[in-house]
């Protein structure tokens, strides 16, 4: 499928799908996020991992306040309940890893949208900007659920009262994100993560993120429960037997998926 406002593609498992709205920094307007969730969405099913990346100078700046005539008219509960959430969910629910190269700035929803993926690599240069205040708002796009599970709550707190830039290198050591890489070898370096990732157990990956995920609303109890459910079914995989076997034989696993 033709995307407006993404530049989509497929190689070696890995779809990479760049927000192609350099001229705006990559804002979000309406048709961006319906064409995010379908890309997202159909990537899942023929991929092995998806990556989301910027074109230009930033991953992307938030909301496209040009988007509507008058933005302050905006019902914004029914535009985040129509056009944010179920593009967030495509991302959450994508059953193969989602990888966020943050290769420049990352504000608002876009911080969030960045936030919302499995793995989260930034260039060194790149900024985190929770900055709904600064326009009377407060953080949406998840980032009222992300931020205090990711950093705590004083630093979730004070990241949205502030709306202060965090860079890549402060955001790595609280743990908002995976890892902040040097600019001159962050494309080459997440390439080869997400080319690992393609090349891994997928359906191992899958139970791994839905567990990590459950395990906020369950009891250890039930949390057991569900690990010896789910570990019941990666022994039953073609890949668990394969990671054995290449384990006894001193060699690469060689992976399916399956």
């Amino acid at each position: 499928m033709d995307y407006q406002t993404l530049d989509c593609a497929t190689e070696g498992g890995i779809a990479t799908i760049t927000l192609n709205r350099p001229d705006v920094l990559n804002a979000l307007n309406g048709l961006m996020r319906a064409e995010l969730r379908h890309a997202v969405t159909a990537a899942g099913e023929s991929a092995r991992v998806v990556v989301l990346t910027g074109a230009g100078r930033a991953f992307c700046s938030g909301q496209d306040l040009g988007d509507a005539p008058d933005v302050t008219r905006l019902n914004l509960d029914q535009v985040l309940r129509d056009e944010y959430h179920p593009m967030l969910r495509a991302i959450v629910d994508c059953p193969v890893p989602v990888i966020a190269a943050v290769n420049g700035t990352a504000a608002g929803a876009g911080a969030n949208l960045a936030l919302a993926a499995d793995v989260v690599i930034a260039a060194e240069s790149a900024v985190f900007i929770q900055a709904f205040a600064r326009i009377g708002l407060m953080p949406d796009a998840g980032g009222t659920w992300m931020l205090p599970r990711l950093v705590g709550q004083a630093r979730a707190l004070g990241a949205a009262l502030f709306a202060e830039r965090i860079p890549a290198p402060q955001a790595a050591d609280w743990g908002m994100i995976w890892e902040a890489v040097p600019d001159p070898v962050f494309d080459t370096h997440w390439r080869t993560r997400a080319a690992q990732l393609a090349q891994g157990p997928t359906l191992a990956f899958r139970h791994i993120r839905e567990a990590m995920r459950e395990s906020w609303r369950n009891d250890l109890e039930t949390q057991l429960t569900r690990e010896a459910e789910r570990q019941g079914a990666c022994g039953k995989t073609r890949d668990f037997r394969e990671g054995v076997l290449a384990f006894t034989e001193k060699r690469p696993a060689s992976f399916e998926g399956r």
